[in-house]
């Protein structure tokens, strides 16, 4: 990419016709080397064996735009890894799936090379979001040993996970088993999955937070981070299907409303992995 950090055209991605990564000058904007980790939340360890985290990952790269072009996306990864950070770092062990059982997608552009909270914990996950499981086969195994399901943020999660019965049954069975369910940014697309085949979405009447609408239908693409308009709204569509979406800005903000816990972007992937270790120590803890 080139190093002119004032050029707000996104960069081609060469691997797909009419694809782009965000721009030079939305990526000094959007990313750093570092993330505002901090440390953990707590000492305090999980240490009873049976509990673990299930993340459901984005497999498919390429969202085609209004116009035509295609935003190469994924898996946010500081809004993947540095909650899964708390959440390892708590005791609890990961399983990652996907869809399809293909792997994982990252919008590595964003990867903050210097964070060693981010580094160490890709470090030891990277294998299970390269080779993940199919969700259809974690749900042919059963739910009963996951005391939480995470959907991290990127664009990625719009592209597939709203629309899929597999996810829509896992979400509603963490629901209706009294388990967590971590989401952030553009993750909570995921809970409109919940709503498959059934009267009213289960998370109809939640409040949440999410990457505001007003950013992706306007500044984000004036400064080039998108090559279009997306194909659909994501807060609009969380609202009509009976969701209350809190923000309407990018602040870091976080909100939990019984066990559903989300964060609004990439700014609040600490704050929400620390809210969520301490919410699995406090429920699942023993």
């Amino acid at each position: 990419m080139t190093e002119n950090t004032e050029n707000r055209t996104p960069t081609a991605d060469t691997a797909e016709d009419n694809a782009f990564f965000p721009s030079p000058y939305s990526l000094s904007q959007y990313t750093a080397e570092r993330t505002d980790f901090d440390g953990l939340a707590t000492d305090r360890t999980y240490t009873g064996g049976r509990w673990k985290v299930l993340v459901i990952a984005a497999d498919e790269r390429y969202m085609r735009m209004q116009n035509g072009t295609f935003f190469s996306t994924g898996n946010h990864p500081v809004e993947t890894l540095l909650p899964i950070h708390h959440l390892h770092q708590a005791g609890y062990a990961i399983d990652v799936a996907t869809v399809t059982g293909g792997p994982a997608k990252f919008e590595w552009w964003a990867f903050p090379g210097a964070d060693d909270a981010v580094r160490s914990t890709w470090d030891v996950t990277s294998e299970s979001f390269k080779g993940p499981r199919k969700l259809a086969d974690v749900l042919a195994a059963g739910l009963d040993e996951y005391a939480a399901v995470f959907v991290p943020g990127g664009h990625g999660a719009m592209n597939v996970l709203p629309f899929d019965p597999g996810v829509g049954e896992t979400l509603r069975s963490f629901l209706q088993n009294d388990r967590l369910v971590i989401t952030l940014c553009h993750g909570p697309a995921a809970l409109l999955a919940a709503g498959i085949g059934q009267d009213r979405n289960p998370f109809a009447g939640y409040e949440i937070v999410a990457f505001p609408d007003a950013l992706d239908f306007g500044a984000n693409i004036e400064i080039g981070y998108l090559p279009g308009e997306m194909p659909w709204k994501l807060g609009e569509t969380l609202t009509g299907a009976g969701l209350t979406i809190r923000n309407d800005d990018m602040s870091g903000a976080t909100t939990r409303d019984r066990n559903l816990l989300t964060g609004d972007s990439p700014l609040a992937a600490h704050q929400l992995g620390k809210e969520s270790a301490l919410a699995l120590l406090e429920q699942f803890g023993e």
